[in-house]
């Protein structure tokens, strides 16, 4: 029982105890009134004992009371002295808390407080006392400065205060069961002391981190913060732009710093990811400049030199190749599959009468208007779907002239298979066609005066000598005309064959720069870039050697160098080429090796044999090649057997005509053989023709439409001549023989300089370029300096040549020179004359694979 109960039950004891002594009291009186009135003793006694009975019952019950009133005294007494010492524990345990402690009763006042939160107020002259309430208090600590910040902490009603003395105070409130609350001030300055040191060390690793990571980049970084201040930066910076460390280490404003030529006073105001570039101690830079969030930027520094140079290069190749096609006197162009214009010659647009280079982008109905285009349009649909189409059609030139033109369609196809676009190639033949229908009238009417004059033949014989007369005029017309026509065409052919070397320059050096860029490590974006400008210059190269090749066999500048050799040595190498190529079409392809020894040109017969396995891998689906020889009595047969589509008796000659290519699903196939890769002009079989008579070596075809065909080239047997043939190469062990190698190259073309100088220092040799022997010797010391190999372009300028450069290299050297001579020139007598000087030859364009496969056999001995 409570005290509060007890007293209740006390003060309800003593109101009844008073009640009975008044009733005790008021008995008597009536007692003894009864007494004077002369009442019944008798009843007055039995009465008085009946109230004496219950007087002492109260009064045992009262003393009952009592006697429990004072046992609840007892126990109030001994409950308070318990509070008490509770109440003096939780005043010591409260002051044994390091933390300041507070308690708010539910009016928000204060009921009991330690003393470390009495030690807050220290120095303040505030002096907090129960009762004071929590609105007084942040009032007093704002008014006297006792809080620097305040911040949010992380738990529901956690608050952390930076104090003015420096002090780190964290605030937790718990509510308490009655609706008060207890505030705990605990200190956490040595924790906050903790969290910055660990937080400026993890700060500190991460810029070393990111300061080692710009150090390995391989561009030249710099940021540069909102106060135009260099921040970071790295060694990369330094070299690009030739800052010095100490400057850079001083902080200067960025623009400081001698770079006039790479500040950039709109830098703040440019999109992310602008450029632009800049030249500085003969080097492109390209120049980058990300805007950050917070007003700085950071620039990055790219040198792009060769980059810069290579697209020159590229656009001095495009140059030489837009004026070769400029003075061919047919209509080149190539259409998009977008059916707009990519490219036109100058003839081209001269004679649809568009001003030079406003054709290109622009649709081919804008050339033809839609009838016309109405007219072409199943022939583009045909290009499209991968078919070379060869038609004649009547147009209307600029002036407004009808001319008959010959229109040659050949597709493009992309690697995925698709047809890409098409070549347009187009050759007035309104001439030709007069001429024709000339001599058609001519005949015409030479057999309608035959039959009237059949009858009249003996009367009439001086008008028939008239006629025979007249038509012997037409016919030397006709001969004339024929021998201008071939005239025109010889001197096309001797100018390609004359500017082959010219043409094939720049195009040599892109081999080179394309092949020194893929050597290098790439990013999965500029991979694909460098194999499509590889692959575009493989397709430019084949080409316009095609091109040049028919052009020197048209001139007869073709002469063969006729050498004796065992016919195995060349049947496997190209045997083991077109392995390859037939298996990845899933064909089979079996070699039959044979021991006979032959006389001829092997690279005009490796030509032959290269078109006949290439034609029959491309019109076969399924099925096998086989590839062997038969021996006859006076010559050898080199025979291709295909599986493939067959060709018609009726077209059996026809595929040896330049131009021309047989479509397989015309031949009534059920598949398209021709392989969506190939793109070529339909003169390959036309090549082997005109080679075949200028080794005197006779072709035969056979072959059965739907089941396959048989390419065959007879060749006379030879007699083998004493010499020692060159052992074969261990590559593998080779394989480390150019690493230090000392170089030395001699060409007056400065981009195929750069472009070799580039590749072969990419395979870990020293390269030494000049423009000429007098240059060369200029830069290095015959008789003191290293080398191992010479590399001589055979045209020098100004009469010189690279055999000469080499002789007069070789008389300054103390042991002897090893020389690789590159000419594009393929006469017989230069290859002879460098044969027996003992130096080895390649033609022009050099492909990069096959020039480090003959490196490696000069210097493995190295």
């Amino acid at each position: 029982m409570s005290e509060a109960e007890l007293l209740l039950r006390l003060a309800e004891l003593e109101r009844e105890n008073h009640k009975l002594k008044r009733i005790n009291h008021a008995l008597i009186e009536r007692v003894e009134s009864s007494n004077v009135q002369g009442a019944n003793p008798y009843a007055a006694f039995e009465h008085a004992v009946v109230l004496a009975d219950q007087v002492r019952e109260r009064t045992e019950a009262l003393n009952d009371a009592l006697s429990e009133l004072k046992v609840s005294h007892r126990a109030l007494k001994n409950a308070n002295q318990i509070a008490d010492l509770a109440n003096q524990r939780l005043v010591d345990a409260i002051e044994s808390i390091s933390d300041a402690f507070v308690l708010f009763d539910r009016e928000r006042r204060i009921v009991l407080f330690n003393s470390k939160f009495q030690g807050v107020w220290k120095g303040t002259g505030q002096v907090i006392a129960t009762g004071t309430t929590i609105r007084d208090i942040r009032r007093l600590a704002d008014q006297h400065g006792l809080i620097a910040e305040e911040y949010d902490g992380t738990g529901d009603a956690n608050k952390v205060f930076r104090m003015s003395s420096g002090q780190w105070v964290q605030m937790s409130e718990r509510p308490t069961s009655d609706g008060g609350m207890v505030i705990l001030y605990t200190d956490i300055s040595q924790l906050k002391a903790a969290e910055t040191e660990r937080r400026e060390a993890a700060l500190a690793q991460k810029s070393l981190l990111l300061q080692r990571t710009v150090d390995n980049l391989s561009q030249g970084v710099a940021l540069v913060n909102a106060s135009d201040q260099l921040e970071i930066w790295n060694d990369r910076f330094l070299t690009l732009t030739g800052v010095s460390r100490s400057e850079a280490e001083s902080f200067p404003p960025f623009r400081a710093l001698n770079l006039k030529h790479f500040h950039d006073n709109n830098a703040k105001g440019r999109q992310p990811g602008s450029s632009h570039i800049m030249r500085h101690n003969d080097h492109i830079i390209e120049v980058r400049t990300h805007a950050m969030p917070d007003g700085g930027y950071v620039n990055t520094y790219t040198d792009i030199t060769e980059r810069y140079q290579y697209a020159e290069t590229l656009k001095e190749s495009e140059q030489w190749i837009r004026l070769i096609t400029d003075h061919v006197p047919a209509l080149i162009a190539y259409v998009g599959d977008d059916l707009c214009y990519r490219f036109t010659n100058k003839v081209y647009d001269e004679w649809y009468g568009w001003e030079r280079g406003k054709l290109t982008g622009e649709s081919i109905t804008q050339v033809h208007g839609k009838r016309g285009f109405n007219e072409l349009e199943p022939y583009v649909q045909r290009a499209l779907s991968g078919e070379n189409v060869t038609f004649d059609i009547a147009e209307r030139n600029a002036s407004g002239e009808q001319r008959y033109m010959l229109k040659s369609y050949v597709p493009n196809i992309g690697e995925d298979g698709k047809t890409v676009g098409f070549f347009v190639m187009i050759r007035d033949i309104t001439d030709r066609r007069k001429v024709a229908l000339e001599l058609e009238e001519a005949y015409q009417t030479l057999e309608h005066r035959v039959d009237e004059r059949t009858s009249e033949l003996t009367a009439v014989n001086e008008h028939l000598l008239t006629e025979i007369e007249e038509r012997t005029q037409v016919e030397a017309r006709l001969r004339e005309a024929k021998k201008d026509a071939e005239q025109a065409n010889l001197s096309k052919t001797k100018f390609l064959a004359a500017v082959s070397h010219d043409l094939l320059q720049p195009l040599n050096a892109a081999r080179l720069f394309t092949g020194a860029l893929a050597e290098k490590e790439l990013t999965n974006v500029t991979r694909p870039l460098v194999n499509s400008v590889s692959h575009a210059l493989s397709d430019v190269e084949s080409l316009l050697g095609t091109l040049v090749d028919i052009s020197k066999l048209d001139a007869g500048v073709v002469t063969p160098d006729i050498t004796t050799f065992r016919v195995r040595d060349l049947m496997e190498n190209i045997a083991n080429e077109f392995c390859q190529f037939a298996q990845k079409d899933g064909l089979k392809m079996s070699y039959i090796p044979s021991s006979a020894t032959i006389s001829t040109d092997s690279q005009l017969l490796a030509r032959i044999l290269r078109n006949f396995l290439s034609n029959a891998i491309r019109y076969t689906t399924k099925g096998r090649i086989l590839f062997g020889c038969r021996r006859k009595k006076h010559s050898l047969a080199i025979e291709v057997w295909d599986t493939g589509v067959g060709i018609p008796e009726a077209q059996l000659q026809e595929v040896f005509q330049e131009f021309r290519r047989l479509n397989p699903q015309g031949l009534g196939s059920d598949t398209s053989s021709d392989k969506s890769g190939d793109k070529g002009l339909g003169l390959g079989l036309a090549i082997v023709d005109k080679i075949s008579g200028v080794l005197g070596h006779p072709i035969t075809v056979h072959s059965i439409e739907g089941k396959g065909s048989v390419f065959a080239v007879e060749v006379p047997y030879g007699e083998l001549a004493l010499y020692s043939e060159v052992p074969g190469t261990d590559w593998a062990a080779a394989a480390d023989c150019l690493q230090g190698a000392h170089i030395w190259v001699i060409d007056n073309d400065l981009a195929i300089c750069q472009g070799m100088q580039t590749l072969l220092e990419g395979w870990g040799c020293r390269v030494t370029t000049a423009l000429s022997l007098e240059h060369l010797l200029q830069r290095v010391d015959p008789t003191k300096d290293p080398v191992d190999l010479l590399i001589a372009d055979y045209h020098l300028d100004n009469g010189n040549n690279g055999v000469d450069a080499a002789r007069g290299l070789a008389k300054r050297l103390p042991h002897p020179l090893s020389v690789l001579m590159i000419t594009a020139n393929y006469n017989k007598d230069l290859k002879q004359e460098i044969r027996e000087l003992g130096y080895i030859l390649m033609n022009k364009p050099v492909k990069p694979l096959k020039l480090k496969s003959t490196l490696l056999h000069l210097l493995k001995d190295r």
